[in-house]
């Protein structure tokens, strides 16, 4: 570290005379608004004398952990005040959300974006009276919460985020509050990890700190209750510098905490100098991955507040948690008890005569966009910047006839992700769980390496501390690290097979909370979107089994609203290709994209993908066997929303055209899922006009679906008629089995198809009952072909689109 930088790590170590006050005073006040926030409608200042009328009818918020986030926030303030450090501030219990509130409203940032909740005392009462109220703020550290990029509600995803936040962001320190409840959560504690994937030269750093209060909502923690030495080897096995700091005591707390943290922010730094300014190359054995520093924090849950409340402890207690004084309204004594704790805090010190708070306080903010609460990282969208995008044409597939050449087709989308990487060095990531090749994206590996900071032996392929495309088994990493990446500003994407997808579900509705709540707040400026492909579907997961096959994102995803929800099905590369580029470049989305990685048919050249994708649905003449221009409306429409389930419509509609000529077959396909829905139910919906020219207003619809098939009886809800769609889907049948066998076991098979055509069509052709018993045959002959053969009938499994007049189209097998 350059010498300078000694002295102010030196100087950070040591808190005393003013400064010591100074950080106190704000601290002081941030419990007291902590407090105000949970309990007050009104009199925020206490300068007339408290009663039951000032009280909240329904008492909401969380006590217990707030002390320690206003401690540490109030010690980073000043770290940030000496170094100029860029730092963003991660409240893993998030419940603790009235204390990053009054942080934000200390700051001067709350007054900001929210004027009206000002600095006197007419904005006091209003920060107090909307907490956790009709009308109000939630209260959690949510996305109304600036400064904020991580609501908490859900606990397990602090350190995830801000390791997401600092990739490629090297002057950035992500301070990452990780509370001892949410330590006992699965991904918690698979994220300790991330340390393993940061590269000093040209990402910023994670500061942990794990907050050991001892208490969750009604017992004790793990690592609470654990012996220190336990904990400080668990941390230290995961590759830590463990620093700890514990106690109740004032001074003491203060003095000790300022030490550690100074001693954390300069090993961050040495870290940082040495692979920046160090001779050699980084990635060589002298440079092993660094031991980064964390800090374990020890304070009373309920710090400060009521000791004991009718002769029952309080402090250090499972009943600090939420609020430690209930029934204020209608207790004498207990609201003597809330007069009395509020005034510990000594107020008048801490605002001044108009409410606002005083110099003693202000001295320990930093200034404009230091404030962590206005940093432009927890804005992302502002430091958003365009993804450099390449010509897609550059990738796409040819199509000389439809369904007649395969591709692996995410292979196309790896080509262009790799010019992603290429044209956007520190702006674009790929995250996946070991699966990137598997997923058929793997041209990436040409122009970056995968990120490991762990040792390199001889035998690993593309694996450096500078490679950029973020491997781990880890659904929950991988979509976390992503959201901290977006809601930082950056572009990604997140790919995985799709039946994992669910492991991480609950992570894609949170940033779908978000993103749906952000876009109510006009100073959010939106991010870029999360992207999600899901490949190694339910349907061409047969060499897998059962555990592999289940669709059921799609259904969580559509279940989110419309302003945020995308999901996209193309069934093609160069579908593929136009919707990977029309997701990149969206804002706050979640674009989910499913499409399979193995060898399949093609359907459309680029241009005639680009048109279809922009409608999002189309009726594909070449598929059916209307006339052209023709009045009369089809006998059966057959729609599908899919790769594998088109082909399985495209092949029922050509044995249709074929055996009963004289039944007039339509088909539509949807690529953007969204568009069946009314336009007042989805932005992407399409009109009652564009719906009728696709799917008329009264003939029968076989749909053919990815996922279940309720999904598009939700969808179509208040269409004409939305009883005569007929939807084939997943119905959960799998196991390991042939490809084709998947279709039939979910009875989503051509010869399903076309039986029911046959069944709901208008009209009933002469030969449709001897082609019902035919598909009936051929459903017994694949049974049996399948156990004696162990693969497909040839028919089916080199199966493509004949032209019609052509001699075969494959389906002549014996009945």
């Amino acid at each position: 570290m350059p010498n300078n930088t000694n002295i102010v790590i030196d100087q950070l170590a040591t808190i005393d005379g003013d400064e010591l006050a100074s950080v106190d005073a704000w601290w002081r006040a941030n419990n007291y608004l902590t407090i105000g926030q949970i309990y007050l409608k009104s009199n925020p200042l206490l300068r007339a004398e408290l009663t039951d009328d000032d009280i909240k009818p329904r008492l909401l918020g969380h006590w217990g952990t707030s002390p320690g986030l206003s401690f540490i926030y109030a010690h980073a303030s000043r770290l940030i005040r000496h170094t100029e450090q860029q730092m963003i501030y991660l409240a893993g219990p998030g419940h603790g959300g009235p204390a990053l509130v009054a942080a934000s409203y200390l700051e001067g940032t709350y007054s900001d974006v929210f004027p009206k909740v000002s600095l006197d005392e007419t904005g006091l009462t209003r920060l107090c009276r909307q907490f956790s109220a009709p009308g109000g703020i939630p209260s959690h550290v949510s996305v109304t919460t600036p400064g904020s990029i991580h609501e908490g509600g859900e606990l397990g995803y602090v350190l995830m985020h801000a390791f997401g936040a600092v990739m490629d962001n090297p002057d950035l320190v992500a301070l990452a509050v990780v509370g001892d409840g949410e330590a006992e959560t699965g991904p918690l504690e698979g994220s300790w990890k991330g340390i393993s994937f940061l590269n000093p030269a040209h990402d910023g750093a994670v500061l942990p700190i794990l907050h050991l209060n001892g208490a969750k909502i009604a017992g004790p923690t793990v690592l609470g209750r654990k012996d220190p030495a336990e904990v400080r080897s668990l941390l230290e096995g995961h590759g830590y510098e463990v620093l700890e700091v514990g106690g109740d005591d004032l001074p003491g707390m203060h003095e000790r905490f300022a030490a550690a943290l100074a001693t954390a922010y300069g090993r961050i730094r040495e870290i940082q100098d040495e692979w920046r300014e160090g001779d050699g190359d980084p990635s060589a054995a002298e440079y092993p991955r660094p031991r980064w520093p964390m800090i374990v924090f020890r304070s009373p849950k309920g710090w400060t507040g009521p000791k004991e409340v009718d002769g029952v402890q309080i402090e250090g207690t499972w009943r600090a948690h939420q609020v430690p004084l209930s029934g204020v309204k209608n207790d004498p004594e207990h609201l003597e008890l809330l007069r009395q704790w509020m005034q510990s805090y000594r107020p008048d010190e801490l605002f001044d005569e108009s409410g606002a708070p005083s110099a003693l306080v202000l001295a320990n903010n930093p200034q404009g966009a230091a404030r962590m609460s206005a940093h432009p990282a927890a804005n992302g969208g502002l430091l958003t910047q365009d993804l450099e995008m390449p010509d897609i044409a550059d990738f796409a597939v040819e199509v000389p006839k439809p369904a007649t050449v395969f591709a692996e087709s995410t292979r196309a989308l790896g080509e262009l992700m790799k010019q992603l990487y290429l044209r956007n060095p520190q702006n674009f990531r790929s995250f996946s769980p070991d699966e990137t090749n598997s997923n058929r994206i793997g041209a990436i590996f040409d122009v970056s390496d995968r990120n490991s900071m762990e040792r390199v032996t001889p035998t690993d392929v593309k694996i450096s501390a500078e490679g950029r495309v973020m491997e781990v088994l880890s659904e929950h990493n991988c979509h976390g690290w992503l959201e901290g990446y977006n809601l930082t500003g950056r572009h990604g994407l997140f790919a995985t097979y799709e039946a994992f997808a669910m492991v991480s579900a609950s992570q894609t509705i949170q940033h779908s909370k978000w993103l749906e709540e952000a876009s109510h707040l006009d100073w959010r400026a939106k991010i870029p979107s999360l992207n999600v492909l899901l490949t190694s579907t339910c349907w061409r997961n047969d060499h897998n089994g059962f555990s592999h096959q289940g669709p059921g994102l799609i259904q969580n995803v559509l279940s989110q609203r419309g302003d945020v929800a995308r999901i996209y099905l193309p069934p093609d590369a160069n579908c593929l290709l136009s919707v990977a580029r029309h997701s990149f470049q969206s804002r706050s989305h979640v674009n989910l994209i499913v499409i399979d990685k193995q060898p399949q048919l093609q359907y459309l050249t680029l241009e005639q993908a680009e048109e279809h994708c922009r409608r999002g649905a189309g009726v594909w003449e070449w598929a059916g066997n209307e006339e052209p221009d023709s009045d009369l409306e089809p006998d059966i429409v057959l729609g599908c929303a899919g790769d594998v389930v088109t082909m399985e419509v495209i092949a029922a509609a050509q044995i249709l055209s074929e055996r009963l000529p004289g039944l007039r077959v339509r088909v539509v396909n949807v690529v953007n899922l969204m568009t069946l829905s009314r336009p007042k139910d989805h932005p992407n919906g399409m009109s009652e006009v564009r719906f009728s020219e696709l799917f008329t207003d009264t003939v029968d619809v076989i749909f053919s679906f990815h996922g279940y098939p309720g999904a598009i009886h939700q969808l179509v809800h208040g269409r004409p008629d939305a009883d005569r769609f007929h939807v084939r889907g997943f119905i959960e049948q799998g196991t390991t089995t042939t490809p084709f066998d998947m279709v039939v076991r979910n009875q989503a098979s051509r010869y399903h198809l076309v039986m029911d055509a046959i069944n709901n069509s208008k009209r009933r052709p002469r030969g449709a009952a001897e082609l019902h018993e035919w598909c009936q045959a051929q459903l017994r002959r694949h049974s049996a072909y399948i156990v004696e053969h162990l693969e497909d009938m040839p028919e089916v499994r080199d199966w493509v689109m004949q032209d019609p007049g052509s001699e075969s189209t494959g389906e002549t097998g014996e009945s």
